[in-house]
Formats: C-alpha cells, sequence, structure tokens
C-alpha cells in the first residue's frame, strides 16, 4: 500500500470501525471478508496510485457500484484534491456511505443514490475518470461507464489478474465506444493476492 501519513491512517480505520459497527446490523459485506478490510479491501482501493503516478491524478472521478466504499471511501481520504462521487442503487449502502462521509469530514466526497443509467443525463461528460470494482464484468462496466466520461477520459476497471476471457468477450463493446485499452496494470496484495487494474482511454 502506498505511503500515507498519520492523520489518513487514522482516518481509514475510524472507516473500518464505522464500517464493522454499521455491518453488524446492516449487511455490507460478508463477515468472513470483514477480517480482510486492512489487509485487502484498503490497500486494493489505494493501488489506484498505480494509475495515477502513470496518467496524473485527475480533478473528478465517479466509482460506480460502490457498495460499502470500496474503493470510493479509501480515495477520498488519501486524495483530498480529487471530488469523488460514488454511484450505488442501493439505499442502506448509500446511507452508509453519507454517513462515513460525515464521520471522516469527507468535503469531496459525494454519494449518489439511483440506478447509473439515470445519471446520464445530468452528468454526461462530465468525469475524468470512472472505477469500478467488483460490480460487473468489463463489457457492462464499459457499457455504464462510457456516457460520464469526458473527452481522452479513462475507465480503470478493478480485476483478478486473469482477465483476458473478460477483454475477448468485450471486443464489441470496446470498438463500439471507440475505446483504447492503455494499460493492464498488475499487482499483488499482501495476502498474496493477484490484482489488476484495466485502463481504457475514451
Amino acid at each position: 500500500m502506498i505511503n500515507i501519513d498519520e492523520n489518513k491512517r487514522q482516518k481509514l480505520d475510524l472507516f473500518r470501525k464505522i464500517f464493522e459497527e454499521y455491518n453488524s446490523h446492516t449487511n455490507l459485506m460478508s463477515k468472513n471478508d470483514l477480517p480482510k478490510i486492512w489487509s485487502k479491501h484498503i490497500p486494493d482501493s489505494l493501488c489506484i496510485n498505480l494509475f495515477f503516478e502513470k496518467y496524473g491524478t485527475p480533478e473528478s472521478i465517479i466509482d460506480i457500484g460502490s457498495g460499502g466504499g470500496f474503493p470510493s471511501v479509501p480515495m477520498a481520504v488519501v486524495y483530498e484534491q480529487i471530488n469523488v462521487t460514488a454511484v450505488d442503487s442501493i439505499a442502506k449502502k448509500v446511507k452508509f456511505l453519507n454517513i462515513a462521509k460525515d464521520k471522516l469530514n469527507l468535503d469531496n466526497y459525494f454519494p449518489v443514490c439511483d440506478r447509473i443509467e439515470n445519471l446520464y443525463k445530468n452528468f454526461k461528460n462530465s468525469f475524468d475518470v470512472v472505477t469500478s470494482r467488483a460490480v460487473a464484468d468489463l463489457s457492462k462496466i464499459i457499457e455504464y461507464s462510457c456516457p460520464f466520461l469526458k473527452k481522452n477520459g479513462f475507465i480503470v476497471a478493478y480485476k483478478s489478474k486473469n482477465t483476458d476471457n473478460e477483454l475477448d468477450n468485450s471486443k464489441k463493446i470496446i470498438e463500439k465506444y471507440k475505446l483504447k485499452l492503455t494499460d493492464k496494470l498488475n499487482y499483488s496484495l499482501e495476502n498474496g493476492e493477484e490484482r489488476c487494474l484495466i485502463v481504457f482511454e475514451k
């Protein structure tokens, strides 16, 4: 995981505590996965730095299918200069994201409860980067993401290292939106899991 200062580390740990408390009565994550927040979910979220180091830090990100806030909350905590919009259609999850926003004083974090397709009118061509983690296969992610992107914007999809089949199955949708596959940024988590950021440019 990237080096972060003590204040941000404390905020991330507060997020973990808020998450665990909320998850005790409202399901955001399986109980078996809860112990992995610090070993997997937070570090994985912050591996977006591999993209930033190569392509620059954007002004705006929209994270689609944000669920319990991975990667959107850790990104907003560590990268205070980025406006992070987090979208999910499930009200109980967005309620939690708003609780996290308030508890962590995240002025750059904007949870939205709605279906993706209902947001295109107000947010068309509005974001530098679209992120997605553990939401859908690549073809769906591309279809959901493209209307949000500015010209020369990027889709960054968090995936397992083996994505060849998904890429093969996404060829038609990649051609439809005239995207360029610009990168596959591979990395390993401390638990040994092999991960990858798939990067497309509009």
